[in-house]
């Protein structure tokens, strides 16, 4: 990765397999109201920007067909994962910033879980709009960690409970607390016919095992806390977070809300 990205898109060079434990089975599940929210359809051409392993490049595939995907990511071992999984489509190594492609090149451009982890979020919206046709969609969804995104957020609060100087994504982040926020990028950049609103998601769990186990690979800026931390702390970690998902002994479910916007070139 470029040392001009931002710290938490460093912490995603683990495998696709590694991500679907903690993440992928939240971002599979989105792709598909995020993908309905945007209005993609048959007959378009459409770019998958920040597209990590795969989850909204499988549902734009399962929409339009390999050949009309374009897909692209930093992180080469998830470029490599989108590739094996999805073949035919043209999946590169690259960035938000700087987009490898010409203007009005796609019907429609979407960043899915990736505003916050660009480095330039403008930038990256200005590059969206640029490769999309006049009237072509551009939209971006990012989740609403500060409330909405429960997984995250009893992991946030239960770091700040065993460090209270903990980090905390909703805090430290543009886009993961309001629900305005990527609409009113979107405004600023001059993208018409803009809609925002919230797309919600459900995940279960075999046990709280399949849900603390993910943490310890070093995902994401959760695991990359995880990791930093010493046994004893660990230890305390995981008994805060069981105590704060009312410690689950079998099964159970936690729901996600991501903020979007889409908006026209």
């Amino acid at each position: 990765m470029s040392d001009t990205e931002t710290p938490g898109a460093r912490t995603f060079q683990v495998s696709g397999e590694t991500y679907d434990r903690f993440m992928g089975r939240y971002s599979a599940p989105l792709a598909v109201v995020f993908a309905d929210a945007a209005g993609i359809e048959a007959g378009q051409q459409a770019l998958d920007v920040g597209c990590g392993p795969g989850a909204l490049t499988a549902e734009l595939v399962r929409r339009l067909g390999a050949e009309s995907v374009t897909a692209l990511d930093p992180s080469e071992s998830f470029v490599e994962a989108c590739r094996l999984r999805h073949p035919g489509v043209d999946v590169r190594v690259g960035r938000a910033e700087q987009l490898p492609y010409p203007d009005d090149r796609f019907d429609a451009a979407l960043a899915q879980l990736v505003l916050h982890f660009v480095s330039d979020p403008d930038t990256a919206a200005r590059e969206m709009s640029r490769v999309v046709r006049p009237g072509g969609i551009v939209a971006a969804s990012v989740w609403d960690i500060a409330r909405g995104m429960t997984m995250l957020r009893v992991f946030w609060d239960a770091a700040r409970a065993v460090n209270p100087a903990a980090p905390d994504e909703s805090r430290d982040r543009r886009f993961t607390a309001e629900e305005d926020e990527i609409g009113g990028l979107f405004r600023a950049l001059g993208l018409g016919d803009v809609g925002e609103g919230a797309l919600e998601v459900e995940v279960e769990y075999e046990d709280f095992d399949d849900f603390w186990l993910p943490f310890l690979t070093a995902t994401g800026p959760a695991g990359a806390f995880v990791a930093s931390l010493d046994d004893e702390r660990r230890g305390l970690l995981r008994q805060e977070m069981r105590e704060r998902l009312g410690s689950p002994e079998g099964p159970f479910t936690l729901s996600a809300r991501a903020w979007y916007a889409t908006g026209r070139a």
